[in-house]
């Protein structure tokens, strides 16, 4: 990814944003490595990567953020009142998936997001059935959109870091999206000025503290790399019964299958 955000770099940054974010809301939100769903997606360490979800209590947060880095891509998806009833008015429980480059088109995302959302689920062993799940509406905000091919992973970082700030104890989708999640979020200014700043927070968190005390060191978000692979096989885009969705919601306005999109 040539003059893109890397992996390890971009943990780094959200090291220091998560950091940043005070006591009292951590408790709202968990941040999985930007190495989670990759592997999952790709079936390198698939089953690895389930049991340590069950380790997060996922379903116990209000949000749960998950970085996206697939085929040369940075996006970010967001898990919102997942512990809540699917059935709930007043917290609905959906997925939002903020991409910066809606042009090539967020929901070819969106196989391996509900095979994962479907695993999650039946790796913590929850009662909601197959028919329930499939209808967590998946959300494409419109927002702020990069001019170029490389800004993908700062408009991520930025995302998280707003969302962060700004995200809502509840929300109903019922409602509209999150008051903020709008085209006019943040200016190109505010993305430049955010993104110098992070670069030189973490590159002086970096000089003055052993990266056995980072934020993330002992949460077990970090899959390991050098175990054998066990399949490589993607059954995300085989399984039909994932491939089409009856709830998703693109720029605001409700697709009633991904097949006419």
């Amino acid at each position: 990814m040539r003059g893109k955000v890397n992996s390890k770099d971009f943990d780094c940054y959200l090291e220091n944003i998560w950091r940043e974010l005070p006591e009292d809301k951590r408790s709202l939100f968990l941040c999985l490595d930007s190495m989670w769903f990759s592997s999952y997606a790709t079936n390198v360490f698939k089953p690895a990567v389930l049991r340590w979800i069950k380790n997060k209590d996922i379903f116990s947060k209000k949000y749960v953020l998950v970085p996206i880095v697939l085929w040369d891509h940075w996006c970010l998806l967001i898990f919102c009142h997942l512990g809540e009833s699917l059935e709930s008015d007043s917290s609905t429980p959906c997925m939002l998936l903020l991409d910066s480059l809606h042009m090539i088109d967020p929901l070819r995302f969106e196989p391996k997001i509900r095979k994962f959302v479907s695993d999650i689920f039946k790796t913590e062993e929850r009662p909601e059935s197959q028919k329930l799940i499939k209808k967590i509406k998946l959300l494409v905000p419109k927002v702020p959109q990069q001019r170029n091919d490389t800004d993908c992973g700062k408009f991520v970082l930025y995302y998280i870091s707003l969302f962060l700030e700004s995200a809502p104890e509840t929300f109903s989708i019922s409602e509209g999206y999150p008051y903020f999640m709008k085209e006019d979020w943040f200016t190109p200014d505010q993305l430049e000025s955010f993104w110098k700043k992070l670069q030189t927070e973490t590159k002086d968190s970096s000089e003055s503290e052993d990266t056995k005390d980072s934020a993330f060191s002992d949460s077990g978000d970090v899959i390991v790399l050098g175990i054998e692979k066990e399949n490589t096989n993607d059954p995300a885009f085989s399984d039909g019964s994932f491939s089409d969705s009856e709830d998703v919601i693109f720029c605001g306005k409700e697709k009633e299958n991904k097949k006419g999109i």
